[in-house]
């Protein structure tokens, strides 16, 4: 059918129909008729994920308002995200639902040291479910007097943000401090705006906050809410578990498909349709699997140009899987190396029992008491001088994970049960052209370590086997 001379017709017809003021379609003068039935105002408890407990949250700002009184007392601010999105599902911002369990936009949660309560600013109504010109599609849903929000997360008190800007005046100018999480140890910084780019959401509250209290004094709170992060919940662990259960499944059924010819894509879309069939609601990270060439560079290498993220598999090559997945809120992070054609090569192979000795020497000597710092030295310990230049670590060959693939971690914290983090001893070798790494991830238990990714092999003769 030829468009244009529909859309005349259309024209036409709405407009007699408008002129005859037909019922249904509206009137020049009032222009469109009221829907007759309009869709309920919606309610938050109808949306969001499950949560814990009221009473984990409870203790967990608690704890933190303890850690707060010990260093000198002040006023904790806890931003949650915008609700701002460009197409992506909203996911809130880790500390905030660490403490209050809740999805809600545009809020701040205050832990007051001094008094010893928490109070949560929140919008009367939750912005993103309102407009004004499409009322049926955006019915409205309260937020500060729902009051099954309140029995979600426990705050003590609760305030429209509008009041938020005259109760940092008020309380800054009794000469209280302001405190934040700057994401790690040290001062806080002053963030510049900068001429290309934007800044983070701790970074623009500590710059709003500097410019509207100059006179202010800031404090970091990163080290009080890392030590309580760094050590998860049996309920935060049962999540973990699920998800990396999940990973694991979804890296079996995806390395069912190596082999030449296979691109990375198709690996990738497999991945993902089995760790959702499995629970997941989300992926944390673009899956990173990389084959040949493309696995000696790291993902922030590959994912500066989006193209390089989808090689055809070839024989002779190696392909890496580095994956998770996200289950109600909590993130898994594995990694495994396999051959495209079924079979390592002797190089391959032996390139590859560099990074999984290094691991398991991490693995044995986990236990409490231990640090981060010192397990580096085990993992360099273990790996033979002239392959040292070839292992690409910042720090302890792993990472703390939870909330994220990157949660707050102190090297020098000694270890304790409930800690949960990744070893990953990578090797880039230019030189030879091989890459191969295994990712595990490792609970610490009282006497030693649980490796909850320990039921999908990293022994090189049973990754052969996971290849068809």
């Amino acid at each position: 059918m030829n468009a244009a001379p529909a859309y005349r017709t259309c024209g036409l017809l709405v407009a007699s129909c408008l002129l005859a003021g037909l019922p249904g379609v509206g009137s020049v003068a009032g222009g469109p008729e009221p829907l007759s039935a309009q869709t309920p105002e919606q309610r938050y408890s109808d949306w969001v994920r499950p949560g814990f407990r009221p009473q984990e949250y409870e203790f967990r700002r608690n704890r933190i308002l303890d850690g707060l009184r010990a260093t000198g007392g002040g006023l904790l601010l806890v931003p949650s995200s915008d609700g701002i999105t460009h197409g992506e599902t909203f996911r809130q911002l880790e500390d905030f639902w660490y403490l209050t369990g809740l999805e809600v936009p545009q809020s701040m949660l205050v832990l007051d040291a001094r008094r010893d309560i928490s109070i949560l600013f929140m919008p009367q109504s939750d912005p993103r479910f309102e407009n004004p010109g499409r009322p049926n599609d955006f019915p409205g849903r309260p937020l500060l007097d729902d009051y099954q929000i309140r029995g979600i997360g426990g705050a003590d008190d609760y305030r429209d943000v509008a009041e938020l800007e005259g109760f940092l005046r008020e309380r800054v100018g009794r000469g209280e401090i302001l405190r934040v999480n700057a994401g790690v140890a040290g001062e806080v910084p002053n963030p510049v705006v900068p001429l290309v780019g934007s800044l983070d959401p701790t970074a623009s509250l500590i710059r709003r906050l500097r410019d509207d209290h100059p006179e202010a004094e800031f404090v970091n709170a990163f080290e009080i809410v890392a030590r309580l992060r760094m050590v998860k919940s049996p309920a935060e662990i049962m999540r973990m578990r699920r998800a990396a259960d999940a990973t694991m499944r979804g890296i079996r059924t995806a390395a069912a498909l190596v082999r030449p010819g296979v691109d990375e894509r198709t690996l990738q879309g497999e991945f993902e349709r089995t760790c959702r069939e499995a629970g997941a609601q989300s992926i944390p990270f673009t899956p990173i699997i990389k084959s040949g060439p493309n696995s000696l560079w790291p993902w922030r290498v590959l994912a500066a140009h989006y193209n390089r993220r989808n090689r055809t598999l070839q024989d002779g090559d190696l392909v890496i899987f580095d994956v998770g997945c996200e289950i109600n809120g909590y993130v898994s992070d594995v990694g495994r190396t396999f051959p495209v054609n079924g079979a390592f090569t002797e190089v391959q192979r032996e390139k590859l029992l560099v990074s999984t000795r290094a691991a398991e020497a991490v693995i044995a000597a986990v236990r409490p008491g231990v640090t981060l710092r010192e397990l580096t030295q085990v993992a360099y310990d273990a790996i033979p001088d002239e392959e040292e230049p070839y292992m690409q670590t910042p720090s302890f060959f792993g990472h703390h994970i939870g909330l994220s693939t990157g949660d707050p971690a102190l090297l020098d914290e000694p270890l304790a049960p409930g800690m949960v983090f990744t070893i990953e001893p990578w090797y880039y070798n230019h030189d030879l052209g091989v890459s191969v790494f295994v990712e595990e991830v490792l609970l610490v238990t009282d006497d030693g370590a649980e490796v909850l990714t320990d039921a999908l092999p990293r022994d090189p003769d049973a990754l052969e086997e996971l290849v068809p």
